[in-house]
């Protein structure tokens, strides 16, 4: 089976907490709601993509444990290819995940067998050959990433969503051919600049950056600039919305879709993500995505 996306980066099993206001340091608030889910932004951007139509296949690392086993079934049940998928000694990543009332979250992630992920195999890079994109994040370590972004050839889009952000290297940033990031990510990657686009345009080609509720907006090299506005929807939840959003831009972008049409079809998966608890259990369909698609910018 041809491949459209390959995702290179963690999964995570997610303890998600609901309470009324988030806790602040040092303080006990209690919750009204507890689940495990499936997560990571790598597996959350797999399952994503998958959903929205892609045909993926998933690179990184889960444990020997009971929630290794649970998140190779979560992957495999979405139809992501995990060949890719090696098993560590020792525990999965975890996530430590609040969510209150209005939707906001505070996120604390133990990478547990996420960080083996140091180095790829020739099975690895060969599985990059013929992908249409390439979709990273930075919860699994650098060298990984650089390693797949120099595997990838001229018909293969290397799109980096640097999050959690932290200094890139040049070494890294000369294979990224879109940039993913949300408001505060930029606003650090770019040395908190009044124009964050402008200033990441300096060492990437093109950039994507969402605004949560207000969308997003686009830059690149060329000098094209776009501005997606998201459909207004009640918000239940924002946990994992980031990671919808750029799973569904790797797919229309697979697709070969016009750049504004691909952000206004991944502004309306994010938009339905938000209305769920949850990071996979929230990541909507394709025929989902359509319907609020025409709906809203049609």
């Amino acid at each position: 089976m041809s491949i459209d996306v390959v995702v290179l980066g963690s999964a995570n099993m997610d303890l998600v907490a609901t309470a009324p206001t988030l806790p602040k340091p040092g303080e006990t608030v209690l919750g009204h709601g507890f689940a495990t889910v499936p997560g990571g932004k790598g597996l959350n951007q797999a399952v994503a993509a998958a959903r929205a139509g892609a045909r993926t296949a998933f690179i990184g690392a889960v444990g020997d444990d009971a929630f290794g086993a649970q998140l190779r079934e979560a992957l495999t049940a979405d139809g992501v290819d995990v060949s890719g998928l090696r098993e560590a000694p020792g525990a999965s990543g975890v996530a430590l995940i609040a969510v209150d009332d209005a939707g906001e979250n505070s996120i604390v992630v133990a990478p547990g067998a996420n960080a083996t992920v140091d180095a790829l195999t020739a099975a690895d890079l060969g599985g990059l050959s013929g992908a249409r994109v390439l979709l990273c994040q930075l919860e699994v370590p650098e060298p990984a990433i650089v390693a797949a972004g120099k595997a990838t050839g001229d018909t293969t889009l290397m799109i980096l969503n640097a999050a959690p952000a932290r200094p890139l290297s040049a070494e890294l940033l000369a294979t990224v051919g879109l940039l993913v990031v949300n408001e505060v990510e930029a606003a650090m990657l770019s040395g908190w600049d009044a124009d964050p686009l402008t200033a990441l345009l300096r060492v990437v080609p093109r950039v994507v950056v969402t605004l949560g509720g207000a969308g997003s907006r686009y830059a690149d090299a060329e000098g094209a600039r776009l501005d997606v506005p998201a459909p207004k929807v009640p918000v239940v939840d924002t946990t994992g919305a980031g990671d919808c959003f750029t799973g569904a831009l790797a797919t229309a972008i697979a697709e070969g879709r016009p750049m504004e049409e691909a952000l206004r079809w991944a502004t309306a998966a994010g938009a339905l993500a938000v209305q769920k608890t949850g990071a996979t259990t929230s990541l909507p369909h394709r025929a989902d995505i359509d319907q609020l698609y025409e709906v809203t910018y049609r």
